[in-house]
């Protein structure tokens, strides 16, 4: 494979139009998902007010820009430890921890959810600074297997939205498919016939032809795009906070499960944008970088955030690392944080031009994860065993409804995550089976 210029890599500097431009393809890949967990858990917590749900829509941009900061500037901690990675990835309210933030919310109203995001971010943090003694329990057949789950559990997203998004009144209509799959084929033909800026930036080139095809359709809503402010500053702590017990237990062992997905993801970004393996002081860096992000997501009234495997895909596509390049993304995120009116814009684009796009950015964190589990002895009956076994029931408890209808509600939190299940089992088989 060949290596990416060096204006490509992290310490790279682009010019400043193919930064803009390769910055604002990122900011288009995660943008309606980080927002998204913001507007399916307002409702549960009682919050109806529009004015509270832009304070949470905006308190989710500024944790995104934090959280991220922190990864691509860490902080050194001496020799070997530091705060944050020091990687190219993009940080944003996590899908992961949805069934856990429903739960809170519906008990304790989103306050409730910052007090255990808070606790469960410290606890967080010393799972960073054990990594280097704990890392060999994690080799390339259990990282490998949770990379690969983490894009099979995308795919139903892309999906989705090509078919119009969940809740459409016209989901699965003819119009929606042909769209989204005429989008697909544009960031085919952008990403294998064509060369430069134009090949690096396919997925941005594909949204902006498959929104304007949009418009004559009829998908394009931009009723909220006028209501929106032009400017509003987002406050700390606006909603309050309160810790409960039970919540707090939850959310700890979603922090831990997500520890697993951040060693997934680093190393998807390493093996599939840099072409080399993860350090240890990155993902240890990473995870205590994360658990920091988790309390100061909190104090700005941001759910919990995670990497964002889109972006990682968007890396592992372009093979472009430049910290700039994420710098200008993060930057155009927080700009929607104060700016109202621009995140409209953002999100009036329609769900099917978005899962065209998106899709093939899921299979590229896929792929990934089978270059990692390809470097094992796959003729050991184990290693099959271990990949198979967990990839299968992983993915299957997801589809099969009321198989964990009897099973204890702080259980099914956890158990309900095709991510969560295979990274379990990965771990767990990799450590009991016989290496012999």
């Amino acid at each position: 494979m060949s290596e990416q210029p060096y204006k490509y890599s992290f310490l790279g500097k682009p010019p400043l139009g193919e930064v803009l431009l390769l910055g604002l393809q990122h900011m288009i890949a995660m943008f309606i998902g980080n927002i998204t967990p913001i507007l399916i858990v307002a409702p549960l917590a009682g919050i109806t007010d529009p004015a509270m749900v832009t304070a949470l829509v905006q308190g989710a941009m500024i944790s995104s820009v934090v959280a991220t900061l922190v990864q691509l500037y860490p902080i050194s901690l001496g020799a070997k430890f530091r705060i944050g990675s020091r990687l190219p990835v993009i940080m944003g309210t996590s899908f992961g921890f949805m069934s856990v933030n429903m739960s809170i919310a519906s008990l304790y109203g989103v306050p409730g959810i910052f007090g255990a995001q808070i606790v469960a971010g410290l606890i967080t943090i010393p799972i960073g600074f054990l990594l280097p003694r704990i890392r060999k329990y994690f080799p390339p057949i259990v990282t490998g297997t949770v990379i690969l789950s983490i894009g099979l559990s995308l795919f139903p997203i892309a999906m989705r939205d090509i078919a119009g998004g969940a809740g459409a009144a016209d989901f699965g209509s003819l119009q929606n498919i042909g769209l989204g799959f005429f989008v697909l084929v544009l960031v085919i033909f952008f990403s294998q016939y064509t060369k430069g800026l134009l090949k690096l930036a396919a997925i941005f080139a594909s949204v902006v032809i498959g929104y304007i095809i949009a418009i004559p359709l009829g998908k394009i809503n931009l009723t909220s795009v006028g209501d929106a402010a032009w400017f509003s500053l987002p406050g700390i702590l606006e909603l309050g906070v309160t810790f409960h017990l039970d919540s707090i237990i939850a959310m700890t062992v979603m922090y831990f499960v997500t520890a697993l997905q951040l060693i997934g993801d680093l190393s998807a970004t390493t093996m599939g944008g840099m072409d080399r393996e993860v350090t240890t002081e990155e993902l240890s860096g990473g995870i205590i970088g994360n658990g920091l992000s988790a309390v100061l997501s909190a104090l700005f009234g941001g759910l919990p955030t995670a990497t964002f495997s889109q972006n990682v895909g968007i890396v592992t596509l372009t093979k472009v690392t430049s910290r700039i390049v994420i710098l200008a993304a993060i930057c155009a995120v927080g700009l929607a944080g104060f700016v109202p009116k621009m995140a409209a814009i953002i999100t009036s684009i329609p769900r099917p031009v978005l899962g065209g796009a998106t899709i093939t950015v899921f299979s590229m964190i896929s792929l990934t994860g089978i270059r990692i589990i390809a470097k094992e002895d796959l003729s050991l009956n184990r290693n099959v065993v271990v990949i198979g076994l967990s990839l299968a029931i992983g993915g299957a408890i997801p589809q099969v409804p009321g198989i964990l209808a009897n099973v204890d509600p702080s259980l099914k939190i956890v158990l309900g995550s095709s991510v969560v299940v295979s990274s379990m089992l990965a771990t767990i088989l990799n450590l009991i089976l016989p290496k012999k």
